[in-house]
């Protein structure tokens, strides 16, 4: 079991694991091992997740969720395949956990009465520097 909050965890079946050759720098290791860790995350069948929960992680993750709701998770940073699973796995956790944060409602509020005046003030200031600017027309010729 992984746990991500109080009460929430999930269980290590429900990750896979893929290892990749990755970019960048390593030398001839590079072209040699695959450290890199493709992490797989059924965020859409995951009977840990709450729906709510699943709603905003989809909305965190974007384009690293698939339309069926499989969380990929890349980690190429470290030229170690250990270093990479942890990564990977810090950042799904990190998914979640910052998912279970319910954003706060947003109440309405009205501008005060002296943002209102500041705003007519600064419209007026603005109209009256247009008015100067204009060429002068002389009536009557």
């Amino acid at each position: 079991m992984i746990r991500i909050t109080d009460t929430i965890a999930i269980e290590e079946s429900e990750i896979q694991e893929d290892f990749i050759r990755a970019s960048g720098p390593g030398g001839q290791n590079v072209n040699k091992v695959a450290t890199a860790v493709r992490l797989r995350f059924d965020a859409g069948r995951s009977p840990s997740l709450p729906p709510d929960v699943f709603r905003r992680l989809a909305a965190l993750a974007g384009s690293r969720m698939t339309e069926e709701g499989v969380l990929i998770i890349h980690a190429r940073r470290f030229r170690t395949q250990d270093q990479n699973r942890q990564d990977a796995m810090d950042r799904l956790i990190g998914l979640i956990r910052q998912a279970t944060l319910k954003p706060k409602p947003r109440h309405k509020t009205k501008p005060t009465l002296a943002s209102r005046k500041r705003r007519l003030e600064s419209k007026r200031r603005r109209g009256q520097t247009k008015r100067i600017r204009q060429p002068v027309t002389h009536h009557g010729e």
